[in-house]
Order: C-alpha cells, then sequence, then structure tokens
C-alpha cells in the first residue's frame, strides 16, 4: 500500500524525535508491565468461565452473530485455517513494532501520539484482564467452536493447566484487534495516500481471524474498539508545525493575477 510522505520539515518548527534509547526503554517497560500484569489474573479459572458463559448469553441477547458462522468458513479446508492460525500468531506484534518504527523514523509528532495511544489502551485492557476474567470461545463447550490452532496449528498457546508465559483467560478486550485498529487509524491519519484507506484490511482481517480461531468473542472486539476511542478522544492529536501550515496556505492563496506578473516586470 502507498504510504507517501510528505517533504521534510526543516527549521525550528519541526517536531524533534524522542531520543531512541529512551523510547526502546519505555515501550519494551510498557510491554513487561503489561505481560506481568496479565499473569495477576491467572488462577481465577472458574470465574473466567462464568464470565464466558455471560459474554456468550450478552451476545444472543444483543442478536450478535455466532461466532461459528465465521469459523465455518474456515474450516472448509486445512489450509485456510493455518493460514489464519499463523496471521493469529505472527502478524500482530510485528506489525505494531513496524508501525511504530515507521513513525518514529517518518513521523515523530504522530509517533509520539500513536505511542500514548497505544499504552493508554493496552493499560485499561491490562485493568480490564484483572477485574474480568475471561476463558476465550475455543474453551467454552457452549459455543462449540472447534480450537483451530490445536487442530490445524500453529499454535502460541500450551495447556492452560501448565502455560506459564501467557494468560489464556484474558480474552476481553481483544489487543489484536485494538492495536490492529490503532495501526490503521495511525497511518491513515499520518499519510496522504489516496490508498491510506486500505490500512482498514489489517483490523477487518484480524477481526476475522480473532473471531474465526476461537479466540475472541464478537464482544472483545467491540470492547477493544470502545477502549481505543476513548484513548483517542483523551490523547491530544499531533499539531501542525509551522512550516506545514505555511505549505498548506501557500496551497490555497490564489494566483497572482498575470497581467500583474507582467506589469511587475515592465517595471
Amino acid at each position: 500500500m502507498n504510504a507517501r510522505t510528505e517533504p521534510a520539515e526543516a527549521g525550528p518548527s519541526a517536531t524533534a524525535r524522542p531520543p531512541l534509547v529512551r523510547e526502546i526503554l519505555l515501550v519494551v517497560g510498557l510491554f513487561l508491565v503489561y505481560k506481568f500484569g496479565r499473569q495477576l489474573a491467572t488462577g481465577h479459572t472458574a470465574e473466567a468461565y462464568r464470565n464466558a458463559g455471560r459474554v456468550w448469553d450478552w451476545e444472543r441477547t444483543l442478536h450478535l452473530p455466532g461466532e461459528g458462522s465465521v469459523q465455518s468458513l474456515l474450516l472448509h479446508g486445512d489450509t485456510l485455517a493455518h493460514i489464519a492460525n499463523t496471521y493469529y500468531a505472527t502478524v500482530h506484534f510485528p506489525a505494531t513494532v513496524a508501525f511504530l518504527v515507521w513513525l518514529y523514523l517518518k513521523r515523530p509528532a504522530h509517533y509520539v501520539w500513536a505511542r500514548r495511544v497505544l499504552a493508554a489502551l493496552t493499560g485499561a485492557a491490562l485493568v480490564l484482564h484483572l477485574v474480568f476474567p475471561l476463558a476465550p470461545p475455543r474453551m467454552l463447550a457452549a459455543a462449540g467452536l472447534v480450537d483451530t490452532a490445536k487442530v490445524y496449528g500453529p499454535s502460541v498457546y500450551g495447556p492452560p493447566q501448565t502455560d506459564t508465559l501467557s494468560n489464556q483467560f484474558a480474552a476481553m478486550p481483544s489487543l489484536h484487534f485494538g492495536w490492529a485498529l490503532m495501526v490503521a487509524i495511525g497511518l491513515i491519519v499520518a499519510t496522504r495516500s489516496h490508498w491510506r484507506w486500505l490500512w482498514l484490511l489489517h483490523p477487518l482481517v484480524t477481526l476475522v481471524v480473532i473471531v474465526g480461531t476461537a479466540n475472541h468473542y464478537w464482544m472483545d472486539a467491540l470492547v477493544a474498539a470502545a477502549l481505543l476511542g476513548i484513548a483517542l478522544a483523551i490523547t491530544h492529536p499531533p499539531h501542525r508545525t509551522a512550516a506545514t501550515a505555511g505549505r498548506a496556505q501557500e496551497k490555497l492563496a490564489p494566483a497572482e493575477p498575470q497581467e500583474n506578473v507582467l506589469v511587475g516586470a515592465v517595471r
């Protein structure tokens, strides 16, 4: 997808790029806090299953489509299910890192804004994981769904009883979807290409994948989108610099009549 860039801004009006080492430490630190924080929600298995039943009932009350309708699309053959599992396992984190790196190098002001939004979203998600542990639909017998990662591979999770690297009872909200949606929004805001709206395919594909693989409920994505909306609302977007405003004014200014130019040249 074409992410057309604008001319680099020079001078004091240009946004200074944050120190690289500080940003690496900050992003890694936030990620580790989140990963270790999720572990605090482990050990609430019974509550997680009760909440799963509640979410399933809420979705039926709201007449949301069954997750099985999406999964059935992936189960026509082993290939689609395997591709979906691979997407779930390999795209989420690298795509978000690549997004932040590109913004850091090309759009420093947008990078600071996006990092703050992602930090707010992730922090809110951690709180919800702690207060509302939730078993994913692949673990809910009433859902009647297939654990596609276990059947078709690849799988990023081990048995819940022995998996010490991840908390599988933290389905709501889905950061797979929340981060993907922020990546799309961030690139749409930071670029000017007419094709930039195609970045919305990333969260759309992610939504199909997380639901179709039975790793998340529809409501996990809805709650993630709501939290992201709040994070965007409370985080100030990047301001236009003086240099950018000057270029915009030049584009909007009416052209000088040709006869005035000729008269000036004669004088």
